[in-house]
């Protein structure tokens, strides 16, 4: 699965433009499961957005939380979110956000997709955790 990390700037017009071609840290691993996925997710949503932003909240048993959210131009997107691009098995680049206070908590993780007859949804294997919490919603570092 191709990866490019980066940082994402303004441009003078105050749209997003990106520059991939100097890839800083490998923040994110992702697979093709999760890019379809993700796909599927954008493809479905009515309202334009960028792709999703990931984040980390305090919050939880374990103290530490994920939050996934559709990333919006004019809502969520800042000027020093960093930018991981994978592309699905159609070839289609999915745009991921970082916002730069989860960086350091995500360095080296892979995004996952896990389905069972109960639940479905997105998750984190970090190498950074020392623990999560029971009931599995929150982490620590």
């Amino acid at each position: 699965m191709e990866v490019n990390n980066s940082q994402e700037g303004l441009n003078k017009q105050n749209k997003l433009s990106y520059n991939l071609s100097n890839p800083i840290v490998n923040y994110l691993t992702i697979n093709s499961d999760v890019a379809n996925q993700l796909s599927n997710l954008l493809a479905q949503r009515k309202e334009s957005c960028e792709g999703i932003r990931i984040n980390v909240k305090t919050r939880g048993c374990s103290g530490l939380s994920y939050t996934i959210e559709y990333a919006i131009i004019e809502k969520n997107i800042t000027k020093f979110d960093d930018v991981v691009l994978c592309k699905n098995t159609k070839n289609e680049n999915i745009k991921i956000f970082i916002d730069p206070k989860a960086s350091m908590f995500l360095i080296g993780s892979e995004m996952i997709f896990k389905s069972d007859e109960l639940s479905s949804g997105f998750d984190f294997i970090n190498p950074n955790e020392k623990g999560r919490c029971g009931c599995g919603e929150s982490f620590k570092v």
